[in-house]
């Protein structure tokens, strides 16, 4: 046993649990812990702006690679205020995440001290746990529940916030005696699968549904290998894009009300059999109940016990981890095949194949101002397989939903229930900390990019290179969009003149300005055929000097993009693709 202050232990106890990423703000309430961290040389820290934006930084982290947990810390009082929005975002996706908070010391936390706040009590809602640690023996001991919890069952967030003299005592640690406590993940049993393979093979025209659970499990090639030995097409949800590749034969798109595929909710409109696997059936996924249930017989696979019939209730219900739940449906059906007991679904694989090589949308325009659809055609060209995206909330992420391409899983970060803005440039930075080696490219309109649009001074300091291209039509677009239905336009315009820049024609803020001035490159592109040039220029910066390059893309003022209330009533604002004789007939602008 060795004498050390609890800040020592904490520090030895998150190497030992993986966990050496942080994202921060040392403060008065904290720097004992800081000190700890500088001491023991095992955690690297980077230094945020913002405190919320050192949360999602921590969200990037740990959606970026299996098995990582970011660390996001900060002072007392208002630094775990800010941090709550990037726990109610982890804890929506089931993402682990660690924040540790400063306070104000044991004696004085009923005086209103200063900053001192019952952080923990508000951090409840939106966190697995969340702890204001009283005495300096219970601290080995919270961070071990906290581990466990984070990583167990379904994932989520915890925030442990240290009195100051609690981070200043000391006690009798053995790091040598610390072990991490065992996690726990239900599993599907045998006879759970054989019920759901039963309720499957007696349907004509079954889809798998993929939800972010199966990214969290790391359990892709189990799913891809489970619809390939079955020949049943794929439905991925937004948060479970990329566990199937986007050009794989049984990829069958996306569905709901806005970031879907048109081939996707045709495909699942003719369907007859569901089964979710680590989803959750989102409201933008499902569009109304009665209409998504009809017909379909339903099963439902997820980690979370109370999650089975929150929504709807399935005609069976398994509590399980996803990639469990996909290994023993493996087995079982791989001695089906052998028996010759699966049904022969290839007419029904290749409905949905046809339906996705003609119900494509329209890209390539040639308007200036240019139109959004051009730019994500341009990005798919331009960034190729191995791109890893991120993207929060708006038009710019709905039609990113629509018109990119993801190729596997973890390539497509997105803050799927939450959406706050400004998530998009900080859970970028922590996405290029948890993966240098493959390229990130976000995606923001341009009020989200204003929002913690200081983080880019981040990367510019501690050279984290991302590509992140804004789609600016001075507008809040998808609000604009949906105040149509009060036929108004209100508080939704960001376009004024800029006494400073004329070149920006009356959309208001110099971006391009604002990011050299933080330390970072930009390029402005008004015209399409120079997106695919600008683009490699981006990508040439950014690697020569290894800073966040921005692409703004001006765009025209008002797009609809497709969108609609039900899956069988999504407005099409666009003409469709000409990909052959088969392609639907061009629908009208509504504007």
């Amino acid at each position: 046993m060795t004498r050390m202050r609890t800040v020592d232990a904490i520090a030895l106890i998150l190497e030992k649990e993986g966990a050496t990423e942080a994202f921060g703000l040392p403060g008065a309430a904290i720097n004992p812990f800081y000190s700890a961290m500088r001491a023991h040389g095992g955690i690297r820290h980077t230094l945020a702006r913002h405190v919320e934006g050192a949360s999602h930084m921590a969200e990037g982290y740990t959606r970026s690679a299996a098995g990582n947990i970011g660390i996001c810390v900060g002072t007392s009082g208002p630094a775990g205020t800010d941090m709550i929005t990037g726990l109610y975002s982890a804890s929506a996706d089931s993402i682990p995440i660690l924040c540790i908070t400063g306070q104000a010391p044991v004696a004085k936390l009923h005086k209103e001290d200063f900053q001192a706040i019952n952080i923990a009590d508000i951090a409840e809602p939106v966190t697995k746990m969340a702890m204001t640690i009283l005495e300096p023996g219970q601290v080995p001991g919270a961070f071990q529940k906290a581990f466990h919890l984070m990583r167990s069952d379904r994932p989520g967030p915890v925030l442990l916030d240290l009195p100051l003299d609690v981070q200043l005592a000391e006690i009798e640690f053995d790091i040598d005696a610390y072990e991490p406590l065992a996690v726990n993940r239900p599993a599907a049993t045998r006879l759970q699968a054989e019920k759901a393979l039963d309720l499957m093979f007696a349907a004509e025209r079954p889809l798998i549904v993929a939800g972010g659970g199966v990214i969290n499990a790391d359990a892709s090639e189990k799913l891809v290998e489970l619809a390939e030995l079955l020949n049943v097409p794929v439905i991925p949800t937004l948060m479970g894009w990329g566990a199937i590749p986007d050009d794989h034969p049984l990829m069958a798109g996306m569905v709901g009300l806005q970031t879907s595929h048109r081939y996707g909710n045709a495909t699942f409109l003719e369907s007859d059999f569901v089964i979710g696997i680590g989803n959750r059936w989102a409201n933008r996924h499902t569009g109304g109940l009665e209409k998504y249930m009809d017909g379909r017989t339903f099963v439902h696979v997820d980690i979370e016990p109370t999650q089975i019939g929150r929504v709807f209730s399935p005609h069976l219900g398994i509590v399980s981890d996803a990639g469990a739940a996909l290994e023993i449906l493996l087995q079982v059906a791989k001695e089906r095949k052998d028996d010759f007991s699966v049904p022969d679904y290839d007419v029904w694989a290749k409905d949905c194949a046809q339906r996705k090589s003609t119900m494509q949308r329209k890209t390539h325009f040639e308007d200036v101002p240019i139109k959004p659809q051009r730019v994500y055609q341009d990005m798919n060209e331009a960034f190729g397989r191995d791109v890893t995206y991120v993207s929060t909330i708006g038009l710019s992420q709905i039609a990113g939903g629509q018109f990119l391409h993801v190729y596997g899983p973890r390539q497509w970060i997105n803050a799927g229930q939450a959406g706050p803005l400004g998530w998009t440039g900080p859970a970028a930075l922590g996405v290029v900390r948890g993966k240098p080696e493959q390229p990130v490219v976000a995606l923001s309109g341009d009020y989200d990019f204003q929002f913690m649009i200081e983080e880019l001074a981040v990367g510019a300091q501690f050279n984290l290179p991302y590509i992140h291209v804004v789609v600016n039509n001075s507008y809040l677009g998808l609000i604009r969009q949906s105040q149509r239905g009060f036929k108004m336009e209100q508080n939704v315009s960001l376009a004024f003149e800029n006494i400073n820049s004329p070149e920006t024609q009356g959309y208001g803020v110099d971006h391009l300005k604002v990011v050299e001035g933080l330390g970072c490159k930009a390029l402005r592109v008004t015209d399409p055929s120079k997106l695919q040039d600008t683009f490699g220029k981006a990508r040439a910066l950014m690697e020569e000097h290894q800073v966040p390059v921005v692409v703004e893309v001006i765009l025209e003022k008002v797009t609809n993009i497709s969108m609609g209330t039900e899956l069988d009533n999504v407005t099409e604002f666009e003409a469709l693709a000409e990909r052959g004789e088969d392609a639907p007939t061009a629908i009208a602008m509504l504007d």
